[in-house]
């Protein structure tokens, strides 16, 4: 293993299976239509085809995987929200950019550089129509500032369209973090003149669990100016939390119906999807309320599963189920009322993997990750080697045909051999780099992950000794064995802890995972890498 671990560049170069190279599949598989549907916050384990002993059932979620590929070992490529979507829409890890941990807010300049490449913007190019309605948090520049006379009839800037969507619906972050209100194209809808902040759930009537510490609503009323404190957000009138959903799926509707037509005449379509659920607040629809042995998560959750069930219906009802590429996953893994499902419910969101939303643990990133499309999968279709969402990109590149530039794309891979079942291995890909909310890296080759990260800091809860400030702290794991991450094996194997150092610090070094010529990346204000210096 220890040899196989240092020669995965070499093997890489020797099958010329990078993403960047054609394969000959992609010459041969239909140009499919593309909708990637992306919830907030969703387990492993809060998918039932995955978690047999879940506490509700997303039986539209399982039919994705029923008659799709599951991979078992798929990453989002960050323990929190903002960066999971820029790797996704890029194909480039967020931490190559300014953001080295947390995430954005609603308001400020884009994370998207000028410029780059995006899935919408290599599918536009060729002639896709492209769309996305759903919550963008990557930030959008508004005119003004917060609480200072905004002007909400101006333009907002560095949106969806300027990154290579022809349409946007949505909100611009999540809704603890404002702003609330719908936006279409580059206009706000209805100008968010009000205050709101999070209120506590006291109504059990309408929320069974409400002893849940976590629960919270952005519902109104809401307040003509900010009282004291801090947390007031701005919000719309019109605006409320509880029908978000089912606006966001009756838009996806409208969406396919209108592109369907010109989809069967040639022209297809991409929509990214990205759902604000079952991210807190759980602001289950009234339709939902109670029908699950779950608290308000679950019945939360089976309202999200509905509304999957509503886009995957409309791809039947207007006849291009066939030749469309459903993409589904999760930003990152579950949030911490993870454990309050858990120990009230008997419901493993993380499933037996360690932590959630935050972590660098497994539970942190390891997150559902599904694809059907029938003219090209095989229903029932199976990979269990470790991919990322950064994937998306080289895949749908590989595709269409398409040879990608150096400065495009730079963590991800071309996983079309996996869908085709030409290809079943890891020979295929590089290793996996995760990062956690407070900054700290794993890498994780074949059955190896190397958890690299500085004390306790964020949600980490390492049981062992805080380290002196001049040492690095390592975690070794053998997840063939231990996908619970409960065997720390660092001094058993040291020269795999060195190979998975060297791996990490030419990845970084080289501003890139893939081969092709080094890029450049911001290198400021990175305290995280303790075992490298530029």
């Amino acid at each position: 293993m220890a040899d196989s671990v240092n020669t995965w560049w070499s093997i890489l170069s020797v099958l010329g299976l990078w993403a960047f190279g054609l394969s000959s599949c992609a010459k041969e598989a239909p140009t499919p239509n593309i909708i990637i549907i992306y919830t907030d916050d969703q387990g492993y384990g809060d998918v039932s085809a995955l978690n047999p002993d879940a506490k509700f059932q997303t039986p539209n979620i399982d039919r994705i995987a029923r008659e799709g590929m599951i991979f078992t070992d798929g990453h989002s490529s960050d323990g929190v929200c903002t960066p999971s979507r820029y790797s996704l829409v890029t194909g480039r890890y967020s931490w190559r950019t300014s953001l080295k941990k947390g995430v954005l807010r609603a308001d400020g300049p884009c994370l998207i550089e000028p410029g780059r490449m995006t899935i919408a913007s290599l599918l536009r190019e060729q002639g896709y129509q492209t769309a996305m309605i759903g919550k963008w948090h990557l930030q959008m520049d508004f005119v003004g500032k917060k609480g200072q006379g905004r002007d909400w009839s101006a333009p907002f800037q560095e949106g969806p369209i300027e990154h290579g969507f022809d349409y946007f619906f949505g909100i611009p972050a999540s809704m603890n973090y404002g702003i609330l209100t719908y936006l279409e194209n580059d206009k706000v809808l209805d100008p968010p003149i009000l205050w709101t902040k999070k209120k506590k759930v006291t109504d059990p009537r309408s929320y069974r669990d409400a002893v849940n510490p976590n629960d919270y609503r952005m519902t109104p009323p809401f307040e003509k100016e900010p009282g004291k404190g801090g947390g007031w957000i701005e919000a719309a009138p019109s605006f409320n939390d509880e029908l978000v959903l089912e606006t966001f799926a009756a838009k996806a509707e409208a969406y396919i119906k209108e592109a369907a037509s010109e989809a069967k005449e040639g022209k297809p379509f991409f929509l990214y999807l990205p759902l604000t659920s079952p991210h807190l607040p759980h602001c289950t629809h009234p339709d939902f309320r109670g029908r699950t042995d779950c608290g308000n998560y679950g019945d939360f959750m089976e309202e999200t599963d509905h509304r999957v069930g509503q886009i995957l219906d409309a791809l039947d009802a207007h006849g291009i189920a066939e030749n469309t590429l459903v993409i589904f996953s999760s930003d990152n893994g579950a949030e911490t009322n993870y454990e309050y499902q858990r120990d009230t419910f008997g419901h493993f969101s993380s499933l037996h993997f360690k932590g959630g939303k935050r972590d660098i643990y497994e539970g942190g990133h390891r997150v559902p990750y599904l694809m059907r499309w029938p003219a090209v999968i095989k229903a029932g279709s199976r990979a269990d080697i470790p991919v990322c969402q950064t994937d998306y990109l080289a895949t749908i590149a590989a595709i269409l045909g398409v040879a990608l530039p150096d400065d495009a794309a730079e963590d991800s891979y071309n996983l079309l051999p996996l869908l085709t079942g030409e290809q079943n291995d890891g020979s295929m890909r590089g290793p996996v780099i995760h990062h956690s909310a407070s900054g700290h890296f794993a890498i994780r080759a074949g059955k190896w992950k190397l958890n690299m990260f500085r004390g306790s800091g964020g949600s980490l809860k390492p049981s062992f000794v805080e380290p002196k400030p001049d040492e690095p702290l390592y975690e070794l794991y053998d997840l063939e064995v231990d996908p619970s991450e409960t065997n720390n094996l660092v001094l058993e194997h040291p020269e795999i802890v060195e190979q998975l150092k060297e791996q990490i610090t030419a990845i970084v070094a080289n501003g890139r995972s893939t081969p092709g010529k080094p890029q450049a990346f911001v290198k400021e204000n990175w305290k995280q890498l303790t075992w490298m210096e530029f």
